[in-house]
């Protein structure tokens, strides 16, 4: 059975992203150190999987990026979950704003055609997961988005949590663990803090909280 590891970027406060799903806050440290440090961790990861809006984001960015996290992302296999499929995700706040920002103009990656072969899962979450997880491999990356994400907490089927905890507090948003209807209990694994004021924690989920 291969690990599943949510993998999530959010502020001091712990939201992941803002009310509106805004992630202009996340733009403010440069992201150098930690962005090394976490691409060393993808280039182990078998199976990219994520919800619809955050697909939609990822496949419009990613494709034409020449930042380091491009290559991984854009080389690695996916999976996108949503019942209804692909045809009314629409792309976040977060998207837009990154292109303002940054602009694409990269020469298209000879991996592209990686996020038009993402499988679509629509079946029932948990026993999706479960489902891949079972499967040989290397390890399983979980991004989000925040509803992807604080439903994929729920299922206790998350093995280890890699958060970024940038340093700003955005007062209000949607929280990772929004949706627990018990404590989860973790152990601090790993803490690392970089240049760029961004602080990584690993987590790893007890035996009794997973399904």
């Amino acid at each position: 059975m291969r690990k599943l590891v949510l993998k999530m970027s959010m502020s001091l406060d712990g939201f992941v992203c803002g009310p509106n799903n805004e992630l202009d806050w996340m733009f403010s440290s440069s992201g150098g150190n930690s962005a090394e440090w976490t691409v060393g961790f993808l280039r182990n990861a078998g199976l990219h999987i994520m919800g619809a809006r955050t697909f939609k984001d990822m496949s419009a960015w990613w494709p034409r990026s020449d930042e380091i996290f491009a290559p991984v992302m854009n080389e690695i296999p996916k999976a996108v979950f949503s019942r209804s499929g692909l045809a009314n995700a629409t792309t976040s706040e977060g998207l837009r704003e990154a292109q303002r920002r940054r602009p694409q103009n990269g020469a298209l990656s000879p991996c592209a055609n990686s996020w038009k072969e993402a499988a679509i899962i629509t079946g029932e979450l948990a026993t999706e997961v479960r489902r891949l997880k079972q499967q040989d491999g290397k390890l399983i990356v979980a991004h989000g988005g925040a509803s992807f994400a604080q439903s994929l907490v729920t299922t206790g089927l998350i093995d280890e949590y890699r958060l970024l905890v940038f340093p700003v507090a955005i007062g209000r948003g949607k929280p990772l663990f929004g949706k627990l209807t018990a404590p989860l209990r973790l152990k601090l694994q790993e803490e690392r803090s970089f240049g760029d004021g961004v602080v990584a924690h690993v987590y790893l989920a007890s035996p009794e909280t997973r399904s």
